[in-house]
């Protein structure tokens, strides 16, 4: 179906610009495989975020595969660790917990925000007290370029020793209180799949402060493999190891698998980076500028958007959660007649898709989140939406 307004518009900001670029860049170099221009887009993917390492996959679902097995090799995470997730989202946060032998445990959302809230993580902890369980980590989705509260959720974690970390795939450059998303956890994954903040076709990343972390997660990347970490780590575990120069391209030090990136990717990002914080502006005034036309339908709508902490609203796509169900599909049917592409909001109540069902041990109440994913949508906000089309987004919101 061809949408007057689709949710993504076009595969790069400046496309044209940077298919040009890509093509003489294809032309000109003789390396495909991961190499400089990775590297360069680390560094500079780290001085962005604001954190010490960056390491760069093949897309943000192998990011969060890659940071749960570093986690399990560093003795981190164990077999059978009870693992809070929130429970809306996408299932790329669940699918390595449950591949890698851990236990994910769902947390509902507050619908004043459409995040997890402490509330939320507190409700989880008194259902699982109950059974004498608690948990060992919580792995916080940042939804929609948005996020709870969760400077208080980071304090609660340190003060239970509960590993937080983030999946930040959605919120790339939204700040809480001064401080980055992603930047909140003991690490936090990224995507730049088409369609998000910034595109390197596939694509993702992991950021730490940790160096035995980052460490892992390079070794991880590639086969359980040192070839891609630095001089001293190299030496420190042939040392450790007895390994001779000779065998040390073919030895394998932990568990791991193939989830490089290419010099595309790398390339890419390195072009689009320089744009992100142009693009970040853009998102975020598209977003007021839709809000406004909802301002008074809050007796129809939950008022998502009340996080008065966020100060940069990275907004990834633009929520609404109705609060009756026959609004939700009036709505749904205006929006889908005049050409506007819709989708849920991302994957759904996760506890309920069918992946899951064969592993869900505990009775979590998630009722916000059965209430997001029955009665809610989203559409695109995207940097090329023209004024034209605002217009016209603003106009069939009226119709709420």
């Amino acid at each position: 179906m061809e949408y007057k307004i689709p949710l993504i518009k076009n595969p790069f900001y400046n496309t044209k610009s940077i298919q040009t670029r890509l093509s003489k860049f294809v032309l000109s170099t003789d390396r495909f495989s991961m190499s400089t221009n990775c590297k360069q887009f680390e560094a500079a993917f780290s001085k962005e975020q604001k954190r010490k390492f960056t390491i760069l996959f093949n897309s943000g679902s192998s990011a969060n595969f890659a940071l749960i097995q570093a986690l399990v090799n560093m003795n981190k995470l164990s077999k059978n660790d009870l693992i809070g997730f929130t429970s809306i989202g996408w299932p790329t946060t669940i699918m390595p917990l449950l591949q890698l032998g851990l236990q994910p445990v769902p947390i509902d959302i507050n619908l004043d925000y459409l995040n997890t809230s402490l509330k939320n993580v507190l409700q989880t902890e008194d259902v699982l007290k109950k059974s004498n369980k608690k948990l060992s980590a919580i792995f916080y989705t940042n939804i929609l370029g948005s996020t709870g509260d969760i400077s208080e959720i980071r304090n609660y974690c340190k003060k239970n020793n509960i590993l937080l970390i983030e999946d930040n795939c959605e919120s790339l450059g939204t700040e809480y209180g001064g401080i980055k998303t992603g930047n909140f956890g003991y690490a936090s994954t990224f995507s730049f799949f088409v369609g998000h903040h910034f595109s390197c076709i596939e694509g993702g990343a992991v950021c730490t402060d940790d160096k035995d972390l980052a460490d892992m997660l390079i070794m991880v990347r590639a086969h359980g493999w040192d070839r891609s970490l630095d001089d001293k780590k190299q030496k420190e575990l042939r040392k450790k190891f007895q390994i001779d120069e000779f065998n040390s391209q073919y030895t394998f030090y932990t568990l791991g698998m193939n989830l490089r990136p290419t010099e595309l990717t790398g390339y890419l990002g390195l072009q689009q980076l320089p744009s992100l914080k142009t693009i970040i502006a853009k998102r975020q005034s598209n977003y007021l500028f839709l809000l406004d036309s909802i301002q008074n339908k809050f007796d129809k709508v939950y008022n998502l958007y009340q996080n008065k902490q966020i100060n940069i609203v990275s907004n990834f796509a633009f929520p609404i959660v109705f609060k009756r169900a026959e609004d939700y599909h009036r709505i749904k049917k205006i929006f889908i007649k005049n050409g506007i592409e819709i989708r849920p909001i991302i994957g759904g109540n996760l506890v309920g898709q069918p992946f899951f069902l064969p592993y869900k041990k505990y009775n979590i109440p998630i009722p916000n989140t059965k209430i997001a994913s029955t009665q809610g949508l989203y559409f695109g906000n995207n940097p090329d939406l023209t004024k034209t089309e605002l217009n016209f987004l603003k106009k069939m919101l009226m119709n709420i």
